[in-house]
């Protein structure tokens, strides 16, 4: 099997891509993949370290802010479909792929004029632009929410849940032992994305010194570009602070309940795992989409939303001893995180990839 993959500008994206590349390379030892990506953000650096082909296509995101920029925008998205056209009719790929991110319209565009098959995945609630563009053209969607749904066309669309919370059921755990914390005492894991925030540092920086009466433990994840910024706080003892790790995962198999944003491979992360959350949505991305994503989990028990608006030392405290105290309640919170991680999601996609390929 041939296949091109596209997608790009977050981890959110790239890493549901490597994780359906992964199957596909499982499943069918034979396949030949091309990755397809921006050529100034994380995935090209990230990709050709895994081995996989990767080729950069110059594309922006238009602006809301400045109309006019958009006349630049698209002569590079419509120089972006020619040369993904050049790219495909070299390659010769049985289906192309997109799982989100600017570069994925003129790929999978390119790829519908040319009439190769085309199967597109949305992380989010609600879908990006340029998946909202491309409803019409591809073959199939898979969606990670049921909420999602509703802005496709019924008949292509299927909810498969992200590839991401299959790929976890694999990963090992790493104890709490291995950050210093004690195994007998419950852990709350505090991360506000793999960057950090600057809002939330100064609000967290806050929060740090009332955990010293708690019978519970916290590790906090900063970001890099955070961790100095604590450098003046008194930390208790039962407080670890730790700039980045590369055992997240790891460890929050280990962990009792995480505080975190609501991006789309978070939630995958968490709901893979099965894990109770207080979710503090970002409100600084497009439509919203990380509170919606939240309000999903929320409206079935999975997890309590504290938006940034409102977030305070005393409402987070407040939230985690109700979780934390109360076994009802966290092992309720614990049943619906679970049902919302499809076990199966990776498994589901590289169904409808053979559906559409004909293998």
């Amino acid at each position: 099997m041939r296949v091109i993959v596209a997608a790009g500008g977050t981890g959110g994206h790239i890493y549901p891509a490597l994780a359906i590349i992964d199957k596909i390379k499982k499943e069918n030892k034979d396949s030949e993949i091309l990755y397809i990506g921006t050529t100034d953000r994380m995935e090209k650096d990230i990709v050709p370290k895994r081995g996989i082909d990767f080729l950069g296509i110059e594309v922006k995101g238009l602006n809301r802010r400045n109309p006019f920029s958009n006349i630049s925008v698209m002569k590079k998205f419509l120089q972006a479909i020619k040369k993904a056209k050049k790219i495909i009719k070299d390659f010769q790929p049985d289906i192309v792929i997109g799982v989100g991110g600017y570069i994925t319209a003129p790929v999978l565009y390119a790829a519908h004029r040319l009439g190769v098959k085309t199967l597109i995945h949305e992380q989010n609630s609600i879908p990006g632009l340029s998946n909202k563009f491309l409803a019409s053209f591809v073959d199939t969607i898979c969606v990670s929410l049921p909420g999602s749904i509703s802005y496709f066309p019924k008949k292509k669309t299927v909810y498969t849940g992200n590839p991401r919370s299959e790929e976890i059921l694999t990963i090992e755990k790493v104890s709490k032992t291995k950050y210093g914390f004690l195994p007998n005492k419950k852990l709350v894991l505090i991360v506000m994305g793999s960057l950090g925030s600057t809002t939330m540092t100064k609000k967290l920086k806050e929060v740090i010194c009332g955990f010293a009466d708690k019978d519970y433990q916290v590790l906090m994840v900063t970001g890099k570009a955070y961790y100095d910024d604590y450098k003046d706080v008194s930390i208790p003892d039962n407080v670890k602070l730790i700039p980045f790790t590369e055992e997240l995962i790891q460890i929050m198999k280990d962990t009792d309940l995480m505080v975190s944003r609501a991006g789309a491979s978070t939630i995958s992360e968490i709901t893979g795992i099965g894990l109770p959350s207080i979710l503090v949505p970002s409100p600084y991305v497009t439509h919203n989409h990380q509170y919606l994503n939240a309000k999903e989990l929320e409206d079935k028990g999975a997890c309590c939303i504290i938006e940034e608006k409102d977030f305070s030392p005393s409402k987070l405290y407040q939230k985690i001893d109700e979780i934390l105290s109360d076994k009802v309640v966290y092992l309720s919170m614990k049943k619906a995180s679970s049902a919302f991680g499809i076990k199966d999601s990776v498994t589901k996609i590289y169904k409808e990839i053979l559906k559409l390929v004909g293998e």
